[in-house]
């Protein structure tokens, strides 16, 4: 494991970015999903939703072109590509509460095997209702993909049995992009398509608290 190269925050977004495919609408969550604005491939239409009312956003501005009214869920400042628009929050939730979102990709603490999500509390002791918008992304996009670091900064792992922390959605997540790996959530449980190098099948297994399958033309 002496090898082990695990992926940027930047490359994990990367990674994400190159499997949406052309022409669906997708909703960026907090954290490392809204890096994926700056990583669509070239030429690629993907259309950025916000839930604060925001359709056609584009990558991150640079400093000199930032528009301090101009900002996502998250308060981050962002950019609008020709076509863009911007309406009611309301309406931004009839838009996801409606299944006219292709895929949501979330931030997590913790995701079970059966795709079961925990991604606003980490424990039930916390008493500010940080929810969110998660539980109506989780149930109404059409896809749920999670971007996150495979373990805490604890060495604890996020890819578990069961999830011990308050859940957002049941059974909700589909995939799994982390430092370490790509993971698929199947009705047998976590399969590995991909992995970051160095990483062998023991390493990541041991970082993992669920069994994981690995596919037959997963490759490093």
């Amino acid at each position: 494991m002496t090898d082990l190269v695990p992926l940027s925050r930047t490359q994990m977004a990367s990674r994400a970015a190159q499997d949406i495919e052309e022409g669906w609408y997708v909703n960026l969550g907090i954290g490392i999903p809204t890096l994926i604005a700056d990583h669509i491939p070239n030429g690629r239409e993907v259309v950025l939703h916000s839930e604060n009312g925001i359709l056609g956003m584009g990558p991150a501005p640079a400093a000199a072109d930032a528009d301090p009214w101009l900002i996502n869920a998250g308060k981050q400042q962002v950019t609008l590509l020709h076509g863009g628009s911007f309406f009611h929050h309301a309406d931004s939730f009839a838009m996801i509460r409606g299944g006219h979102l292709d895929l949501c990709v979330l931030g997590a603490f913790e995701v079970a095997r059966n795709g079961d999500l925990a991604n606003w509390a980490t424990s039930a002791a916390d008493s500010a209702p940080a929810v969110g918008g998660a539980m109506d992304l989780a149930v109404g996009a059409r896809r749920i993909w999670v971007v996150t670091e495979h373990t805490t900064k604890d060495g604890a792992p996020k890819l578990v049995e069961r999830c011990a922390y308050p859940l957002t959605a049941l059974g909700a997540v589909s995939r799994i992009y982390t430092n370490l790996a790509v993971v698929d959530v199947t009705a047998d449980g976590f399969e590995v398509i991909e992995r970051a190098p160095g990483v062998t099948r023991e390493a990541l297994q041991a970082r993992t608290g669920a069994p994981l399958r690995f596919r037959e033309t997963a490759h490093d």
